[in-house]
């Protein structure tokens, strides 16, 4: 697995001691309603598309990221789903690194792009069903999720005049300083 020029900096300072990070998972549909999964290429579980956030970066333009890294698909976020964290969320990776995600889930359609893995992160790409997810080796986080996943699945459908959630949060604009402090009054 690749890590961020941020994160090796935070492991140089902490060694593998556990990081709360912010991270996003995409919830692709395909027509027949099976979940787009990834095989991840440490520990051969079976995953959503999505990862850590990088400084400055917007959620929604981390899953748009992250999705067309680990997938070879550009997505388009329709609606938040959900944000998810505790314990299921811890990940040992085989290097000793220990990480808790806290996840914002974003329903995703998909606008372009060719289906493939990225071979450095995952190793195989591929839409199950919710029987097939059930046998499939899944992180804990996933498996507590399944049945609700499914059922948004079936549930969300977002209007077609609205606003696509990337269009609400412009990735051209500068990260915002704090105002100035206000002086008192003597």
């Amino acid at each position: 697995m690749s890590i961020s020029p941020y994160i090796r900096q935070l492991r140089a300072h902490v060694g593998t001691m556990r990081l709360l990070l912010p991270s996003v998972s995409a919830h692709i549909f395909d027509d027949a309603g099976r979940l787009l999964l990834v095989q991840q290429r440490d520990s051969g579980l079976w995953s959503t598309p999505g990862g850590a956030l990088e400084p400055d970066e917007r959620p929604a333009d981390a899953v748009v990221r992250e999705t067309l890294e680990e997938t070879g698909l550009h997505v388009e976020p329709e609606a938040l789903i959900g944000a998810y964290g505790g314990p299921e969320f811890v990940v040992r990776y085989p290097n000793g690194d220990e990480v808790q995600y806290a996840i914002m889930a974003f329903r995703c359609r998909v606008v372009g792009g060719e289906l493939r893995p990225d071979r450095d992160e995952t190793t195989a790409v591929q839409y199950w069903s919710e029987a097939q997810v059930a046998s499939l080796p899944v992180p804990p986080w996933l498996e507590m999720l399944r049945s609700s996943i499914f059922s948004d699945a079936n549930t969300l459908t977002p209007s077609s005049s609205s606003k696509p959630l990337s269009s609400l949060t412009p990735s051209s604009s500068p990260p915002r300083s704090a105002p100035p402090p206000r002086e008192s009054a003597p």
